[in-house]
């Protein structure tokens, strides 16, 4: 398994959960980490990333709640969601790739590879 993405759960409106996403993929430092979400009857979308440990970006949906940081001496990027709202409820993904370009950090294509997915719910 290249990803491991864990940390979901089910967490009251106003709560915070972290996620993590450790990668097997070397070297890490290299590798741009992304996540996405799928909320149910919903398409995929970017909810953050971190480019090749130069810079983090979060889309303005999720601005102000949501940041991404990381530790490559652990391989691991960590999804701080605080404020959660009832839809955020999705299954979170997190997503890796070394050639990444700025342009496309957001598009899902982008990335060859994928973790597996956690649940998140929030409960109103």
């Amino acid at each position: 398994v290249q990803l491991q993405a864990s940390g979901g759960g089910l967490v009251q409106a106003g709560g915070s959960l972290r996620l993590t996403c450790v990668a097997s993929l070397r070297p890490f430092s290299t590798y741009t980490v992304a996540w996405f979400r799928q909320g149910p009857g919903k398409e995929r979308e970017f909810v953050g990333a971190n480019f090749r440990n130069q810079y983090s970006t979060i889309p303005e949906p999720v601005k102000g709640r949501f940041t991404i940081s990381r530790v490559n001496a652990d391989n691991t990027v960590y999804l701080q969601m605080n404020s959660l709202r009832p839809e955020d409820t999705a299954v979170y993904y997190c997503a890796a790739s070394s050639s990444v370009i700025r342009s496309s950090v957001a598009s899902q294509n982008a990335y060859a590879h994928w973790g597996q997915g956690t649940q998140v719910t929030v409960s109103s």
